[in-house]
């Protein structure tokens, strides 16, 4: 009962934390007002561990919890590309847990930074596949715990509600034109905002489109495109989503259309947000956004008003030293202005260059 007193007043904690907390904001993007459509931005950059995995994070010591997989003094392991472990380092040192997150080598320094900042400490790996194994290898030999994230992160959070994102967004929405929006956009990286997203709205029959954007190399895709579950792809340059393997928690059922993004275009997008709404985010927001303009042309195309919603994953603080420096992208050959060019047209005259998804 010892370790149970412990686990109860660890729960208690990060429901304090979680009381504490207020939500984030629903921000109204500025679009031409003949077009019909109006855009919103859930900035999930205001929690207190910077980014959309703040929820995620929570809800895996939750669930690590009440399984009786951490208990008082657990070293916690995760492999992760970098956000996921910022936000589980703030949640093991507001419990007094070591942590140690097991990454690429070429996450951001500034992530980096931050996970040792909340008390963590990083090991590097040479190559992305490597941090399942090492991860899993670290916590065996810590005697820790492996949170796992890519395996538990569709099934940690209630997707019914429960203040889950959806739940947020659909109550934010209440008050506006189009309280139902015709699609939700998401990136993938575990699949588990994806999932809880798109289980939510088919649990409470809205007639709104679930839509996953996709970076090139990914697996995720074709996995979805295929109808395949051993698809494979490379690592992902945009850090937080796509993935090199079909990860446990990418449920496919639960997604209406998928995009896959240039690597260059979530770039050019993810500047574009910051000229034109003063909204400095990362680079996984622009590849939400890159999907958002496609999907919103058709909608013009076709006559239909409504609204869609889109993540603000992170802020671009995160990344000034690569996706916001031009000799960083030059290394990379990423060149977002043809990209920036199709997002000027697009604006100018309301349409994109080929049909959402071609």
């Amino acid at each position: 009962m010892q370790d149970r007193a412990w686990a109860d007043e660890a729960i208690r904690r990060i429901n304090a934390e979680n009381n504490r907390s207020a939500d984030t904001h629903l921000y109204s993007v500025p679009l031409p007002e003949h077009w019909g459509v109006q855009l919103y931005l859930k900035d999930e950059s205001t929690h207190r561990s910077g980014s959309l995995k703040h929820r995620l994070a929570r809800s895996l010591f939750l669930f690590g919890l009440v399984n009786g997989w951490i208990s008082e003094g657990t070293t916690i392991v995760e492999a992760s590309s970098g956000s996921t472990a910022v936000s589980e380092a703030y949640f093991a040192q507001l419990l007094g847990l070591p942590f140690i997150a097991v990454m690429a080598r070429t996450t951001s320094p500034e992530k980096i930074a931050l996970i040792e900042q909340f008390g963590g400490s990083c090991l590097l790996v040479d190559h992305p596949s490597e941090v399942y194994a090492v991860a899993a290898d670290v916590a065996a030999t810590a005697n820790g715990h492996y949170m796992d994230q890519f395996t538990y992160a569709e099934r940690a959070t209630d997707w019914r509600g429960n203040n889950n994102i959806a739940e947020s967004i659909f109550g934010q929405l209440a008050l506006e034109e189009h309280p139902i929006p015709h699609w939700i956009v998401a990136g993938a990286g575990t699949g588990g905002t994806s999932a809880t997203i798109g289980r939510y709205i088919r649990y409470h029959r809205y007639a709104t489109g679930m839509a996953v954007v996709d970076p090139e190399n990914s697996a995720f895709y074709p996995a979805w495109r295929d109808g395949s579950s051993d698809a494979t792809g490379g690592p992902s340059r945009i850090e937080g989503i796509g993935r090199p393997r079909m990860e446990p928690s990418f449920v496919p059922g639960v997604i209406d259309h998928m995009i896959q993004v240039p690597d260059a275009a979530s770039v050019a997008a993810m500047r574009h947000l910051h000229e034109c709404a003063g909204l400095h985010a990362g680079p996984s927001t622009g590849t939400n956004l890159w999907g958002v303009w496609q999907l919103i042309a058709q909608m013009i195309a076709d006559g239909q008003r409504g609204s869609v919603v889109t993540l603000m994953c992170d802020s671009g603080d995160r990344y000034a030293g690569n996706y916001y420096n031009p000799e960083w992208l030059a290394e990379q050959n990423l060149d977002p202005a043809p990209h920036e060019a199709t997002l000027r047209k697009f604006f100018d005259t309301g349409v994109w260059p080929v049909r959402a998804g071609s």
